[in-house]
C-alpha cells in the first residue's frame, strides 16, 4: 500500500520508513508534487494533525497521514505542548527552545515530561487518529548528537542515556512516534485482512 507521509522533514520521513518495513511504500510531500509548507495553527496536536491530513487528502488526493508531536512538561502545566517547534520563537530553532525550556526549569525539582504524538490518517474509507506516549524526564544540560528537536534534554524513563545519544534503531523501538506508527501500522494490517 502507498501511503503519503505529510511532512518535508528528512528525519521524520527516514524515521517513519524504518517503522513501516516492506509492507508499505511510504512517500513524502515532495514526491506527490506538494511543496507548499503546511498549515499547523490549531491549538491541539490533533487538531494540527487534522490540518495537515486533510489538506493533503484534499489537495492531492492521495491517502495519507499526517502527524503532530508536542513536548508536555508537567512543571510547565504541559508547555511547551502544541507549540513546542515554536516555544522560542517563530523561528523555530531547537536550540533557542531547549535553551528557554532549561530556562524555565531552573531550579525545579519536577522534571517529569512527555512527548506524546498524533497521527491522523485520511483515506477514502475514513479518518482515524491514533496516539504515542513516551514518558521521561528534562535533564539539565545537553547530551547526544542524534535525533532533533528536545532529544538532547530528554531522558526517557527506565534509560541513562538521552533520546540524541540513542542509535535510530532503539529510539525508533520506544519512541512516542513509533509508538503512535505502530498503532497506525497495526490499523492499516486490520484493515487489509
Amino acid at each position: 500500500m502507498t501511503l503519503c507521509f505529510a511532512t518535508n522533514n528528512a528525519h521524520k520521513v527516514s524515521e517513519i520508513q524504518a517503522l513501516l518495513g516492506d509492507s508499505f511504500k511510504l512517500v513524502g510531500l515532495a514526491d506527490i508534487g506538494c511543496t507548499e509548507e503546511l498549515a499547523e495553527d490549531q491549538d491541539t496536536l490533533e487538531g494540527n494533525s487534522m490540518q495537515k491530513a486533510q489538506y493533503v487528502f484534499d489537495t492531492c488526493k492521495v491517502s495519507c497521514f499526517a502527524d503532530d508531536t508536542g513536548l508536555e512538561v508537567a512543571a510547565l502545566e504541559g508547555a511547551p505542548g502544541v507549540y513546542s517547534a515554536r516555544y522560542a520563537g517563530a523561528q523555530r530553532n531547537p536550540d533557542d527552545n531547549m535553551e528557554l525550556l532549561l530556562k524555565n526549569l531552573d531550579g525545579q525539582p519536577d522534571r517529569r515530561a512527555q512527548f506524546r504524538t498524533v497521527v491522523t490518517l485520511i483515506t477514502p474509507q475514513g479518518t482515524h487518529q491514533f496516539e504515542g506516549v513516551l514518558k521521561g524526564s528534562i535533564i539539565d544540560h545537553k547530551r547526544g548528537t542524534h535525533g532533533f528537536g528536545y532529544d538532547p534534554v530528554f531522558l526517557p524513563d527506565g534509560y541513562t542515556q538521552t533520546l540524541a545519544e540513542l542509535d535510530l534503531s532503539e529510539k525508533n523501538k520506544i519512541s512516542h512516534r513509533a509508538r503512535a506508527v505502530e498503532n497506525l501500522v497495526l490499523f492499516l494490517k486490520a484493515q487489509a485482512t
